[in-house]
């Protein structure tokens, strides 16, 4: 199966969840505010730095097809501690029957998974 539209579609959310905030100063908001007061002072702006510049390398991972499954596993990660951190506080449901919920990780992490094994966790036959 190819999963050259999957990986697209996830770079391009990828981006577009970073690069504003790389360029009109919301890394700040996210770092000095959120992860600062989260417990992460006095590392919390080099955190939402590297977190931000980390979804850039594995939007641009995606669209090479190269480094696919290292990259995917930084971003799981990353998600997950969304969900620990933010997004399961909130609920499921990102809209409709929420808001901010954990809807929209969860379907980033499992589309992750499928791109990194596109055949699954089949036995490989010599």
């Amino acid at each position: 199966m190819n999963t050259f539209l999957l990986r697209l579609a996830v770079a391009i959310i990828l981006l577009a969840h970073s690069i504003p905030g790389m360029i009109d100063g919301g890394v700040y908001g996210f770092g000095r505010g959120y992860l600062d007061q989260a417990g992460f002072a006095p590392l919390g702006l080099l955190l939402a730095w590297a977190i931000k510049l980390s979804h850039v390398a594995c939007a641009i991972c995606l669209l090479w097809g190269k480094w696919i499954k290292p990259a995917a596993f930084i971003t799981i990660a990353i998600l997950i501690a969304g969900i620990i951190m933010v997004h399961g506080r909130e609920g499921w449901f990102v809209v409709g029957g929420g808001r901010n919920g954990s809807e929209f990780n969860f379907l980033l992490i499992v589309v992750l998974i499928v791109i990194m094994y596109p055949k699954g966790w089949q036995r490989r036959r010599n």
